[in-house]
């Protein structure tokens, strides 16, 4: 649980500025709390003036989105995943575009359980809607979460497979926790947290409807996820977004053929011929993923001393990515994401696009 002022800092910080300068600001301060207190002419070399201007002075809703807040977050089972906490899942800190702020009902330790991504038309047809549950149901009974969206169609159809194995299953929505959209899978919701299962939403209580939100929300789906699996999309869909950024993200990405006059079908025949498994049965994707409890990059015999230092000198000068750092430091993948962040918050490694780091300077 945050402290006031923390949860306070990071209320206004993620309400005044957007990601990628909140990101930034972090990197000079190293807290919430400390950005506050920076020189204004370091704020002011930092922000564009609108954002400068945002900063400077907090959000008239503040007040009341801490207490609701602090309310919300007082109820059993809530709970609030700021970036650098110690239990921030590796696999999505290692993304281009972690969340600063994920708001949390159910079960938390499921962030960091192997997982699949299940996604596809909000209108299926009645085959993808049983391929989706099918898929799912046999994937959580060989151990893995199924991550979705909570969207009707495909997105419903997957949690319900997760369930109806008695398996565990993750809902990543694009408003705040305070609400379920849509309102028809409202009892879904309810199901996936009697069962154990958790919702997850980067957005602040009381955040509506936003269609811009959803797309964006599918980064964190993809990032929480080993793989990602399109049952049925459209050639223009959010489902090939959460494709494309699963690639990105360097998660292996799969999809179930159709009919070649099915317009729901045409988007997963072009995940196909660029790259994507193609799939007839869950087993075939089992094939290509690594067995349970099997670390994604093999570790050395003998480990690079740990520290700061020796991270540093591990990545040189040059971009390099994580699964390159495992391999020259033979950390562990938590442990190398959180040496990671703390240097980026310090500022001495920056994130850059396509999952890599580099370090800044040369002292």
């Amino acid at each position: 649980m945050l402290e006031p002022a923390e949860l306070a800092a990071w209320l206004r910080l993620t309400e005044s500025v957007g990601p990628v300068a909140a990101r930034r600001l972090l990197a000079m301060a190293g807290s919430p709390e400390a950005v506050f207190e920076l020189p204004a002419a370091a704020l002011d070399q930092a922000l564009p003036p609108r954002q400068r201007a945002a900063l400077g002075k907090p959000p008239e809703h503040l007040a009341e989105l801490l207490g609701r807040a602090g309310a919300w977050l007082a109820e059993p089972g809530h709970g609030l995943l700021a970036l650098g906490d110690a239990d921030y899942p590796p696999r999505l800190l290692a993304t281009a575009d972690p969340p600063l702020l994920l708001w949390l009902q159910g079960r938390r330790e499921l962030l960091a359980a192997p997982s699949i991504a299940v996604v596809g038309s909000r209108n299926p047809t009645a085959q993808g809607g049983d391929n989706a549950r099918a898929f799912a149901r046999a994937l959580a009974q060989s151990g893995y979460a199924i991550v979705s969206g909570l969207a009707l169609g495909v997105d419903a159809a997957a949690h319900e497979g997760a369930l109806d194995a008695g398996g565990a299953t993750i809902a990543v929505v694009g408003t705040g926790l305070d609400q379920v959209y849509p309102p028809r899978n409202a009892r879904l919701a309810a199901r996936i947290l009697a069962a154990g299962g958790l919702i997850a939403s980067e957005y602040s209580l009381g955040t509506p409807v936003m269609p811009a939100n959803f797309p964006r929300r599918n980064r964190i789906i993809a990032g929480l996820s080993q793989g990602c699996l399109v049952v049925e999309a459209a050639v223009q869909s959010g489902s090939l977004i959460t494709a494309r950024l699963a690639v990105e993200a360097g998660r292996e990405v799969f999809a179930i053929p159709g009919s070649i006059h099915s317009p729901q079908a045409r988007g997963c025949h072009a995940l196909i011929r660029q790259g994507a498994k193609l799939v007839e049965s869950a087993e075939d994707m089992l094939e290509e993923l690594p067995p349970l409890g099997t670390p994604l990059a093999p570790q050395p015999a003998e480990a690079a001393p740990h520290g700061q230092q020796a991270l540093l000198d591990a990545m040189g000068f040059d971009p390099v990515s994580l699964d390159a750092l495992m391999a020259r430091c033979g950390w562990p993948a938590a442990e190398l994401n959180a040496a990671l962040l703390e240097l980026e918050l310090d500022g001495q490694v920056a994130r850059l696009a396509g999952q890599l780091f580099q370090r800044r300077g040369r002292g």
